[in-house]
């Protein structure tokens, strides 16, 4: 099977996220270190007998020109999504130990009065304080980096200095007084960690795996910014969402008759209400759009619709809601209204696509039109939709 090729829009997407994630994530660790004066540090005897070298800044700067290259440098999607989601998970780990454990380097760094690298370490200096330490979040990024563009190089030498380049980013830690001896360790083991726990070739999202990394980033940004309880109650909600997608679990908002309980907004309120404004984008998008379109005689497909919407909706229409995760349009909460709740971005069982399949199948062969939608009408009514076409090709008259 041909791999499929990442477009310049999704390089450029992936490289955003994961720069806004570790710029949010190290600098509110940072700051909250230097705000607490930390003093701890896990300096052992061998740290001492370290010398500081000033012309290693250059080495240790060049992790983000791989941090940024990386991004460009891979060929395939899948490759993207790999390298994406693995520095992803390894700058949210790495920024959850510095808050909850914060560190300070130990050493003082000597002083730089060389021209040539003295402008290094003042940059250096405001960039990177001398906190976030166990575990280095450099040398974690090299090994990442290290299985992302092994494959990119052609032949044994351009593999042997991508490994001496990489290899020399990662000491540099220590020689330029940035990083203690365990914190390397560290950093290598979440390196490899991340490496072991994000594999190539999944065919599913991991949806679970960012909610999960929007609980850690909660926790970073809460403990440096937030009170303690508005932390844990949106770290709670994220961490339980999590859980939901993780046990594929599509009723987890309990979705009666298109609406949610009172407790279900209070738990879920951060992932109901991100819904709901990217709805609401959604529909500011795509205003000059028609809500629906008709994909096979009396099956029309779409996104939630608004009340004045649901007027341009054929007369006696039933409605089938794949959306789990939005309240249904009063207007449409009629005895003809069918939810049938679908987790968003994950491939739906097929006892649940054949579910909806013979519901819109009989309806129709009653003479009934169907509105079939979920949230954005992108993916799961368009899937189900081609799911009924592929099954019941005498329904492709429009086609």
């Amino acid at each position: 099977m041909t791999a499929t090729r990442a477009t310049w829009q999704q390089r450029l997407r992936h490289l955003l996220l994961n720069a806004a994630v570790f710029g949010l994530c190290y600098t509110s660790a940072n700051l909250l270190a230097q705000r607490l004066d930390t003093h701890r540090s896990v300096a052992i005897a061998l740290d001492a007998h370290l010398a500081f070298v000033p012309w290693m800044v250059l080495p240790y700067m060049l992790s983000g020109v791989f941090f940024i290259a990386c991004f460009w440098a891979v060929d395939s999607l899948d490759a993207l999504r790999v390298l994406s989601q693995r520095l992803l998970l390894a700058t949210v780990l790495a920024c959850l130990v510095f808050v909850l454990y914060p560190l300070q380097f130990s050493f003082a760094r000597p002083g730089v009065a060389s021209p040539l690298w003295a402008p290094w370490y003042a940059t250096l200096k405001v960039m990177d304080r001398p906190y976030n330490q166990l575990p280095s979040l450099h040398v974690a990024y090299c090994l990442i980096f290290w299985f992302a563009l092994r494959p990119c190089c052609a032949g044994r030498s351009a593999r042997t200095a991508l490994l001496l380049t990489l290899s020399m980013v990662a000491i540099a830690t220590l020689f330029t007084y940035q990083h203690h001896v365990l914190d390397v360790l560290a950093g290598g083991l979440l390196g490899w960690a991340c490496v072991r726990v994000v594999r190539p070739q999944r065919q599913e999202p991991w949806v679970a795996l960012y909610y999960a990394l929007g609980t850690g980033v909660v926790v970073v940004l809460g403990m440096a910014w937030w009170p303690w309880w508005l932390t844990a109650y949106g770290a709670a909600s994220l961490l339980t969402v999590a859980r939901a997608y993780a046990m594929g679990d599509a009723h987890f908002l309990h979705k009666t008759q298109g609406r949610f309980a009172w407790w279900v907004w209070l738990l879920y309120a951060p992932y109901l209400l991100g819904y709901r404004l990217t709805w609401l984008c959604v529909q500011w998008r795509e205003r000059k759009r028609p809500p629906f379109a008709q994909m096979a005689p009396g099956l029309w497909v779409g996104r939630r619709l608004t009340n004045v919407q649901t007027r341009l909706l054929p007369p006696g229409c039933t409605v089938v809601d794949l959306a789990n995760e939005l309240s249904e349009t009063p207007a449409l909460r009629t005895e003809r209204y069918h939810p049938v709740p679908l987790l968003d971005l994950v491939q739906p069982g097929n006892a649940d696509v054949q579910r909806v399949l013979a519901l819109v199948h009989d309806t129709l062969q009653c003479g009934h039109p169907v509105y079939l939608h979920c949230a954005m009408g992108y993916s799961r009514s368009r899937r189900i939709a081609s799911a009924y076409l592929a099954q019941y090709p005498q329904a492709d008259a429009l086609h």
